[in-house]
């Protein structure tokens, strides 16, 4: 009997093969319908989950290619199920957010094949099927971007094939080093070794790199980032929200599922380095938005900014030269499993309004709106709940987790936490900027005939919004969910 986790995984490769099949025209509804399946499926998981029950839940395990230890091993705990919901919510939104003119029924099976990959990635438990997954992520994002992309979407795609791919291959050769010596793949044999030392001398400091280099790129983490940019700027809208609102965590779901656990020992050494590295990634990245004028550009360096919160946590926890409490540890998993899923939102939420408005203009810079406020109330006030939220207001999802990650953080590495708050105050007033520019001051002549949102957005926009408030107020229903994990994963360091 198939099980719900390879249920989820098939249900969009199924789907990419009916939109192939299907008329030209019905790409959309098809690729929709299939995603309200794999909707179905991953809320079937949620109800069923046991959030009081520690380990792997759901566990699927048949043999695959015994002769290199590898076999179709897939499981879920909090973290699985929280970015197997992230992408349930995020994929149908940017297939909602993509203008149908232009899309054709390749760009909704490729989004499919995407999703396919996402949901392996997040729940294989045996590294060749991780990699897997993995790797099949990164050939529909460059299609994507390469075919459906705007501008300079060859430069783009191209530079963000290389990187990624290159990180990859740092990333399989130090596997293959740690299979030589140690026989398995799997994850969770391999992090019962890890805190008594998984390799020794050289080889576990080249092992180490290399991971380390490959989900660096992914996250990314300064001086790993600048393909990013340039992708989120070329790709259409709706891939943008993808990349940004789950592929971006991939990276940081393989440091909390791979690195952290496999090699303790190298990160409490190098951690000071470490901590400084997230740093950069917090503080460098909004100063770059300051002085970009496409908004495109500027939404992806604050992305840069947000996911370098969590890299500051799991560097702080794990670096840490004292035995960290166990309050302290805790909150700052729990910030950073929440910043992972509320930053998903955020920006997606974010790159759609972009989308918009250069629907409505066909520019997107900073200098060529103004006065919206007077023009368009609606889709400036609804954006500036997505703004404020990613500014992390009080009674907004953005809070939460950034509150956690800071309230842990500063226990840990008070020093370092102290100066990527800098990163917050250079957000504020880029975000400040933006909003003055774009919703204040004189209207345009070529903004004077702007529509307000129309039904069409609403309906993506409304209940995205809702959400963020819900999570901001009642955020309990997701500590739930990850709360025994969180618990799990905080004796790995004690």
């Amino acid at each position: 009997m198939v099980g719900l986790i390879t249920a989820i995984i098939f249900v969009p490769l199924v789907g990419a093969l009916a939109v192939c099949a299907w008329p030209q025209g019905g790409g959309r509804p098809i690729a929709l319908m299939f995603n309200v399946i794999s909707a179905v499926c991953a809320l079937a998981l949620w109800r069923n989950f046991d959030a009081t029950a520690a380990g792997l839940q759901f566990v699927e395990r048949h043999p695959w290619i015994p002769a290199v230890g590898a076999e179709y091993l897939v499981g879920i705990d909090g973290l699985s199920l929280l970015l197997v919901l992230l992408t349930s919510l995020i994929i149908p939104f940017a297939l909602l957010a993509q203008p149908v003119a232009g899309s054709s029924r390749a760009f909704y099976a490729t989004m499919l094949v995407m999703q396919s990959a996402l949901y392996g990635t997040f729940t294989a438990q045996n590294f060749v099927l991780w990699f897997l997954f993995y790797e099949m992520s990164l050939i529909p994002a460059f299609l994507l971007i390469k075919i459906w992309g705007g501008e300079n979407r060859d430069r783009a795609a191209t530079k963000f094939f290389l990187y990624t791919f290159l990180g990859s291959v740092a990333m399989l050769l130090s596997f293959l080093g740690i299979y030589f010596a140690k026989g398995t793949f799997d994850f969770a044999a391999l992090a019962g070794l890890g805190k008594n030392g998984l390799l020794t001398g050289k080889l576990a400091w080249l092992a180490f790199a290399g991971i380390f280099v490959g989900l660096a790129v992914k996250v990314p983490l300064f001086p790993f980032h600048t393909w990013l940019p340039d992708a989120y700027q070329s790709a259409p809208t709706g891939v943008s929200m993808v990349l940004t609102g789950v592929l971006s965590k991939m990276g940081v779901y393989g440091f909390v599922r791979l690195l952290l656990p496999l090699f303790p020992n190298q990160i409490k050494i190098l951690g000071p380095w470490l901590l400084a590295v997230a740093i950069c990634s917090i503080v460098f990245p909004p100063l770059a938005a300051w002085a970009q004028r496409d908004l495109k550009r500027m939404i992806a360096y604050l992305s840069i900014n947000h996911l370098g919160y969590c890299m500051l946590a799991l560097f702080a926890i794990a670096a840490s030269p004292v035995v960290a409490a166990g309050i302290d540890t805790h909150a700052a998993l729990s910030g950073v499993f929440m910043q992972i899923f509320n930053h998903g939102v955020t920006a997606a939420t974010l790159f759609y309004f972009v989308g918009l408005l250069e629907q409505r203009r066909g520019v997107r810079g900073i200098d060529d709106f103004g006065g919206l406020m007077q023009r368009t109330p609606l889709l400036c006030g609804w954006m500036s709940v997505a703004m404020f939220s990613s500014l992390g207001l009080p009674g907004l999802n953005g809070f939460i987790g950034e509150f956690l990650i800071f309230k842990g953080s500063f226990a840990l590495a008070a020093a370092f936490t102290a100066i990527a708050v800098i990163g917050l105050l250079v957000t504020a007033i880029v975000f400040a900027r933006a909003m003055q520019s774009l919703f204040s001051g004189p209207l345009p002549e070529s903004c004077s005939a702007f529509p307000d949102l129309v039904r069409r957005e609403k309906l993506v926009i409304v209940p995205m919004t809702l959400l963020m408030f819900a999570i901001g107020i009642a955020p309990q229903f997701l500590f739930n969910i990850f709360n025994t994990t969180v618990t799990q994963m905080a004796r790995l360091f004690a």
